[in-house]
């Protein structure tokens, strides 16, 4: 029963929305933040990232703290009735290019449901949806999805990673492997999190 409990730690703050960041009720109150970046050091339950920016940041994890990693993915283990989360952009064809693909256990099916600005790259937006739809593009294929009663779609191109999760523990997080953490920024400026998705094989967090 570890993976059902490995989901269900993640299903609190695994992707994408500002606002899926307070959840659960229960966690601390705070400003949402994205820490991209490598591992430094990990002390006990307190994780030490160099950010992209060249900045340290100083996490402080839960005690009871998740850790996921990355499978590589392709188009073709993308279904119809998938729930997905893409980090896209608009290309030169005014449509939405995916830059990166996860797919979703069903466990998480509906967690951070929407589309939303990101901050991966200028003009970036987050979708998590319900894959409705596969068909073919000049360049990749075009998914349709749904989420919330709205229907988009984008297109995924045939060099776009797609990934998967798997479960992972705190012996990943070795100096100089990439991390992607969703952490709260408490009023008195401590950064608190409840989990960590950490570089794999070599696969590196790119959302």
């Amino acid at each position: 029963m570890r993976t059902r409990s490995f989901f269900i730690a993640m299903a609190g703050v695994i992707v994408a929305l500002p606002a899926l960041a307070q959840a659960p009720a229960a966690a601390p109150q705070g400003t949402p933040m994205r820490v991209r970046g490598t591992v430094e050091k990990l002390d006990g339950n307190v994780l030490m990232v160099k950010a992209k920016d060249g900045s340290d940041v100083t996490i402080n994890l839960a005690p009871n703290f998740a850790v996921r990693g990355l499978a590589k993915k392709s188009l073709s283990d993308i279904h119809q009735g998938d729930y997905v989360a893409s980090t896209g952009r608009p290309g030169s064809d005014g449509k939405l290019h995916a830059v990166e693909v996860r797919i979703f256990p069903e466990a998480l099916r509906g967690v951070g449901e929407g589309q939303n600005p990101w901050d991966l790259t200028p003009d970036s937006k987050m979708t998590n949806a319900t894959v409705t739809g596969i068909s073919a593009a000049p360049k990749g294929q075009t998914f349709k999805v749904t989420y919330k009663g709205t229907e988009s779609e984008y297109i995924v191109d045939p060099d776009t990673p797609i990934l998967s999760y798997v479960q992972g523990d705190a012996s990943m997080l070795k100096p100089g492997i990439a991390v992607f953490v969703i952490a709260l920024k408490q009023p008195d400026g401590k950064i608190v999190s409840t989990n960590v998705t950490a570089e794999t094989n070599g696969i590196k967090p790119p959302m």
